[in-house]
Order: C-alpha cells, then sequence, then structure tokens
C-alpha cells in the first residue's frame, strides 16, 4: 500500500511538469525557429528549408536528451523527498500495527512541524491516551478483583464454618455476614454510581440550580453524622450561585464530598464548607482537618479505586471510587476540580460555569 501511494506521488509530481515543460519549450523552439528563419529569407534571399530543418532536427534531438535527463534526475529527487514526507505515514502503519497486537511503547518520530508532523504528533497524544486508558483497564478489573475477593472469602468462611458447627449460628456471627454482604452490596451501587458518571454527559437534564441550596439540602442530613464525631463545621455560603446543572447529579457529587469530610476528619477535627461566586464561575471548597494527603498523591486522588493509605481498612477508606465519581459528574456539565493539602488540612474543591 505505502509502496503504491509512494509511485503515485512520484508520478504526480514529476512526469506531468517534466512532460509539460518539454511540450512547451518543444513548441517555442518551433516558433521562434520558423519566424528567425523568415528573418533571414526576406534580409538574405536565401532558402532556409534545409537549415530550417537541419535546425530543428538538432534542437529536438537535444531536448529529447535534456527530458530524459530530467526525468532520472527528477525521479531521483521525488523519490527521496517523497520518501521523507512519507515516512511519519510508514511508521504510523507500523505503529497501528502494534496497537493492534497490545503494544502502545510504540511511537512517531515527528521532526517537522508541517501537516504530517502534526498528524504524527496527534497520533502520537492518541497512543499515550490509548496506553492510559488500557492501563486503568487493567488497573481497575484487578482492584475489582481485590475488593471483591476479601468480602467473598469472608462470607465463604464464616458459610462454611456455620455448615460445618465450628461456628455457632448466634447473632453476632450473623451480624458480620450482614456486615459483608453490605460491604458487597455498597461496593456495587459505587460501581453502578460510576458507570452512570461516566455516562453523565449524555443524560444530562439541565436546569437552573441553586449551588447553596444544594450544599445546605446535604449538609442537613449530615448534620447529625457530623455532631456524633464533635466535628465542628463552619459554612461560608456567598452570593447567588446559580447553574446550568442536572440537580440529582450535582446532589450526588456535593453529597460525596461531604462524606469524605466527615469520614476522614477525625473526631473533634473541623470541618470548613465554603461558596463563592466570579465572573465566570461558581466556586465550592471542602476543606477538613485531618492526616492531609502527600503531595505525590493529590493528582491520584481523583483516580479510580486509589487511596492515599493502601492498607487503610475498607470500613474507613472505602473503595476509592467516590472521588472519581465527583470528577466525572463536574467535568460532564464543563466544570473542573481540584485539591490541595497544607498544614494538616486538606482542600477539595470544583468549579462549575456559571449561567449567564
Amino acid at each position: 500500500m505505502k509502496m503504491r501511494l509512494h509511485w503515485k506521488l512520484m508520478f504526480a509530481t514529476t512526469v506531468p511538469v517534466i512532460v509539460v515543460t518539454i511540450g512547451i519549450i518543444w513548441l517555442a523552439f518551433d516558433e521562434l525557429a520558423a519566424d528567425y528563419f523568415m528573418v533571414l529569407m526576406d534580409k538574405y534571399m536565401v532558402s532556409p528549408t534545409e537549415t530550417h530543418r537541419a535546425f530543428l532536427a538538432a534542437v529536438h534531438r537535444y531536448l529529447l536528451w535534456a527530458s530524459l535527463v530530467a526525468l532520472v534526475l527528477a525521479f531521483c529527487l521525488s523519490y527521496l523527498l517523497t520518501r521523507r514526507v512519507l515516512r511519519p505515514l510508514v511508521q504510523m502503519s507500523k505503529a497501528s500495527r502494534e496497537i493492534a497486537a497490545g503494544n502502545f511503547s510504540t511511537r512517531i518520530d515527528t521532526p517537522h512541524a508541517d501537516e504530517i508532523g502534526e498528524l504524527g504528533s496527534a497520533f502520537n497524544r492518541m497512543i499515550d491516551s490509548l496506553e492510559k486508558l488500557e492501563r486503568l483497564r487493567k488497573t481497575m478489573v484487578a482492584d475489582v478483583a481485590h475488593e471483591l475477593r476479601t468480602p467473598l472469602t469472608n462470607l465463604r468462611g464464616y458459610l462454611e464454618g456455620l455448615s460445618d458447627g465450628i461456628i455457632p449460628p448466634d447473632k453476632a456471627t450473623l451480624e458480620m455476614v450482614q456486615q459483608e454482604n453490605l460491604r458487597l452490596v455498597s461496593l456495587v451501587e459505587e460501581l453502578g454510581q460510576l458507570a452512570k458518571a461516566d455516562a453523565a454527559l449524555a443524560y444530562l437534564n439541565r436546569q437552573p440550580v441553586d449551588l447553596k441550596r444544594c450544599l445546605t439540602e446535604i449538609l442537613s442530613l449530615y448534620k447529625l453524622k457530623f455532631e456524633e464525631k464533635h466535628i465542628s463545621l463552619t459554612t461560608q455560603l456567598t452570593g447567588q450561585p446559580i447553574v446550568d446543572a442536572d440537580q440529582d447529579k450535582l446532589l450526588q457529587a456535593i453529597r460525596n464530598l461531604v462524606e469524605n469530610c466527615w469520614k476522614y476528619t477525625s473526631e473533634g477535627g473541623s470541618v470548613k464548607i465554603s461558596c463563592s461566586v466570579s465572573e465566570h464561575a461558581v466556586r465550592a471548597e471542602f476543606a477538613n482537618s485531618g492526616p492531609g494527603i502527600d503531595e505525590k498523591d493529590i493528582p491520584l486522588i481523583f483516580e479510580r479505586f486509589f487511596r492515599a493509605d493502601q492498607s487503610r481498612s475498607r470500613d474507613a477508606g472505602g473503595a476509592g471510587i467516590g472521588l472519581s465519581i465527583v470528577k466525572q459528574l463536574i467535568e460532564a456539565h464543563g466544570g473542573n476540580v481540584g485539591a490541595d493539602c497544607n498544614e494538616g488540612k486538606t482542600l477539595i474543591w470544583f468549579e462549575l460555569p456559571i449561567k449567564s
């Protein structure tokens, strides 16, 4: 395929140009020679017929040889130039076969800033995205298997113990079995929420939503939970933050963030939730005291199944899906999320375009 394109480009760029050029020169000599010999015949009163024919024959002969040399040189130069131009396309063809085979390590050499170079750069970015998606897919499959393995193994152990009579079927045992079952149900529900968040962009029921009202609604649901842990809750909600959003999905994102604040704030700690309005965006911030997050982990906390502390129990840490759901939902609305950590406090924020 690439050789056919190579030869097509060579013929398209050399043969027509050479043929047209030689044809023009051929006709120009014929016309100029006729005019010139007409002048000689008038001036010197000689018959130019034989001389004219000899001159044209010589010119035509030299033109033919010059055409042959020009074609050879043109073919050589065209071959080298088109081969150089088509090199990224050849690399893309090889790279596409490597990608189809599951190898995402290959890249295209794009030293030039022309259209082919831009295509090569775009191809490299596509490979990077595919490699990241494949890595996330493998990680997600492994993490889901890991998350499911522990409660299923515990359930199996309890059921085998109950069946063999080793474990007494008392209330405490049944409560432990129920707890493991609730862990499985919670994980499945979170995975379902994540799938819905991935598809949120196509199913947004947008309408004017008061972000301050949404924050107040979720905080009222968690008021008792904060009081049980003696967490000091401070709110600073200013302005009229009206956004064009799907209220249910926005409430889900806020609920996940408030849940994080309650879950990861130690007893007697503090939480501050604020909302402010700028010229083009509404910003909500969720800050809580606690152990904090390492700076190297901040870019990763929105990844699926990520835990800053890998040894953290599932009761305290969940499956690591909550912030990923927040990121998907906020970005589906055209907003963005981020996190900061300093002086023992963790700050997670999101911004949404303001409704004009």
